[in-house]
């Protein structure tokens, strides 16, 4: 019996143009000239390119010169610092057994 059937690979298309080609969507409609020069340009979540200047910026200055930390009216940091109906309630021994018994100890 013979089959008409042949692998993907033999069947190649010569049609297709294989060159590189800019994005449709490109806004420059050019594909750069090398990679060293696109990587100058190009941002992942900020410039790839600057400089590490640390004399600016986060840790410049001490954070005792930002002056004093206290939640502001109606803001508590810890929920100790809340009523207490709103603090954490205590688990009980039937709570916590049944908890480590994964519910087994519910039934027994």
């Amino acid at each position: 019996m013979s089959s008409t059937y042949q692998p993907i690979a033999n069947q190649l298309n010569t049609d297709v143009d294989h060159t590189p080609q800019a994005h449709p969507a490109s806004p420059t409609h050019s594909l750069p000239e090398s990679f060293a020069s696109y990587r100058q340009k190009a941002q992942q979540h900020g410039p790839l390119n600057q400089s590490r200047d640390y004399s600016s910026g986060v840790g410049s200055t001490p954070g005792s010169s930002l002056g004093p930390v206290e939640a502001g009216k109606g803001f508590y940091f810890d929920r100790s610092e809340l009523p207490a109906r709103f603090q954490r309630m205590s688990w009980s021994q039937a709570e916590i057994e049944a908890i480590e018994s994964g519910g087994a100890s519910m039934f027994a």
